[in-house]
């Protein structure tokens, strides 16, 4: 394995400011033609205003006063996937309801001025307040309280799903997400997560958008007990039976994977980290995925990309606010090179980033500064 680290520090005072930092990569660029798709990724869900807690000793205890030592805050929810999709060089769209209070318009300015994410679909809410979650991290767990409730309902534009080269979605038992067909139907590869089956079913024939999927990306016990495999890599082989590629997060092992359209299987084991903050490395590992297979990438590059990419994340706090570019990316890059105990073999796992960070993530300084947003908050 290779060892990364990073310690946390004050940047830019607005995400705006951290995002115009970041040196821009384009992992399409070779791919693109004037008759693809306006959008490389669309996605939709609830939008969160997140306000993260770090530093803390312990779990906080009934009845009495925790202090942390970091605090922050961002939009989260489904806007930690379309952050670390657009820092990671792919046209996003998301289509998603805001508030028309403070914190909605906080998320909405650091999502389309900060990241440049398309918001042509989203919607502002009169009288409707942003869902909150207040996120505490300590001991490399997290501890999260949210409040919201449901935006009233919308007709969806008939132009919705934009045209895209692949959109996101996260399964829900027992419900379909007829938007998910849709962008199936016009030529949109699919790649789906799925949460915690709270029912205790945990049937595949429930998730009936599967069939529309090209991916499915599980973690290992989400994986298991829905497969009744006794291994995550036997429950990745029998997910293939439902969808031609399934991809099983290990945590601390890595990640496995395998094509049913190629008989191709890979692993890739985990990049050993001091974790801050796990808030959003789910999101940000798919979207690293999701960025190698529009790029080509073959299946063991895309899931070390995706398991380094996660691995940054969960060195800084906060969920969109953590999802690295490729500022990030390439100075770690030189940086492991520059450490004479690593491993040969383990640095020729990710040879395949010579030829995507640019040359100006040489002289970055590691570990970079990120942007530490508060709302409401101006620098003099």
């Amino acid at each position: 394995m290779i060892p990364s680290s990073a310690s946390t520090g004050k940047g830019p005072s607005s995400a705006a400011e951290g995002a115009a930092c970041q040196v821009q990569v384009d992992p399409l660029a070779a791919l693109r033609t004037p008759d693809d798709p306006p959008w490389d990724v669309y996605l939709t869900g609830t939008v969160f205003l997140d306000i993260i807690f770090t530093g803390l000793d312990s779990a906080p205890v009934r009845g009495t006063e925790s202090w942390a030592r970091g605090m922050g805050s961002s939009p989260g929810g489904v806007a930690n996937m379309a952050t670390a999709l657009a820092r990671l060089g792919l046209k996003t769209s998301l289509a998603a309801a805001f508030g028309d209070d403070h914190y909605g318009e906080y998320c909405w300015d650091a999502l389309e001025t900060g990241e440049r994410i398309d918001l042509a679909t989203s919607r502002t809410v009169p009288g409707w307040h942003s869902p909150v979650t207040v996120s505490m991290a300590y001991e490399g767990e997290r501890t999260m309280v949210s409040h919201g409730h449901e935006p009233p309902p919308e007709e969806p534009a008939p132009d919705c799903p934009p045209r895209a080269r692949a959109a996101i979605a996260s399964l829900t038992p027992g419900k379909r997400a007829p938007w998910i067909a849709q962008a199936a139907s016009r030529g949109t590869r699919v790649f789906a997560d799925v949460g915690w089956d709270d029912t205790g079913a945990w049937d595949l024939a429930g998730l009936a958008d599967l069939e529309h999927c090209e991916a499915f990306l599980p973690n290992a016990e989400e994986a298991m007990r829905y497969t009744g495999a006794s291994s995550p890599r036997a429950a990745a082989h029998a997910l293939t039976e439902h969808v031609p590629l399934a991809v099983v997060t290990l945590g601390a092992e890595g990640a496995y994977a395998v094509d049913r359209r190629t008989g191709e299987s890979a692993e890739v084991p985990a990049i050993e980290v001091a974790a801050l903050d796990p808030t959003g490395a789910g999101d940000v590992f798919v979207a690293g995925f999701v960025t190698g297979t529009l790029a080509d990438w073959p299946l063991a590059d895309r899931l070390a990309f995706a398991g380094l990419t996660a691995a940054l994340s969960v060195q800084e706090f906060g969920g969109s606010l953590s999802a690295p570019g490729w500022s990030e990316i390439g100075a770690w890059w030189r940086k492991v090179q520059s450490v004479e105990s690593q491993e040969p073999a383990a640095l020729r796992r990710y040879a395949f980033l010579d030829d995507l960070v640019p040359e100006e993530t040489a002289a970055r300084p590691w570990p970079l500064r990120r942007a530490v947003p508060t709302i409401g908050f101006r620098s003099a």
